[in-house]
């Protein structure tokens, strides 16, 4: 997501570099490469190689969610045992787990899919997400 968010901030200089992003986050390069690979390959960055080569947006920062990369990167947003919650079945007491999943991953997309890299760069999150986090329950674990 870090290096997401710096490619959205953007370079003046043209496409970053591997090496810059991995050290400008502190993340380690060949970890990374796999994510931006993963990335590419998701649609979300292009790659230019060359002397001014390296990574930029595919497309605009307005227009990728953070539920794009999350997906491009580490699958499904929400699953129970590697499964999609629709594709589980319960049955006696459990029956009920399958609409407390799809439930959840309803509000998970809803509130990624409702997230823009440009919202974070920028610092202004939806009013939605916003008013989620003025619950001071939502910082501490019970």
């Amino acid at each position: 997501m870090r290096a997401a968010l710096l490619l959205a901030a953007g370079s003046p200089t043209g496409p970053l570099k591997a090496e810059a992003i991995a050290d400008a986050q502190d993340i380690p390069h060949k970890f990374l490469e796999g994510i931006l690979n993963d990335m590419r390959r998701g649609g979300l960055v292009i790659s230019q190689r060359g002397v001014n080569g390296g990574y930029r947006l595919a497309r605009p920062a307005t227009e990728i969610s953070i539920a794009d990369v999350v997906r491009a990167v580490d699958g499904p947003l929400v699953s129970v045992r590697g499964v999609r919650p629709p594709e589980l079945s319960y049955s006696g007491p459990a029956e009920s787990l399958l609409p407390l999943w799809i439930a959840l991953r309803a509000n998970v997309r809803q509130i990624l899919e409702g997230v823009t890299l440009a919202d974070v760069t920028s610092g202004r999150l939806p009013a939605e997400v916003h008013a989620l986090t003025e619950n001071p329950a939502a910082w501490t674990n019970p």
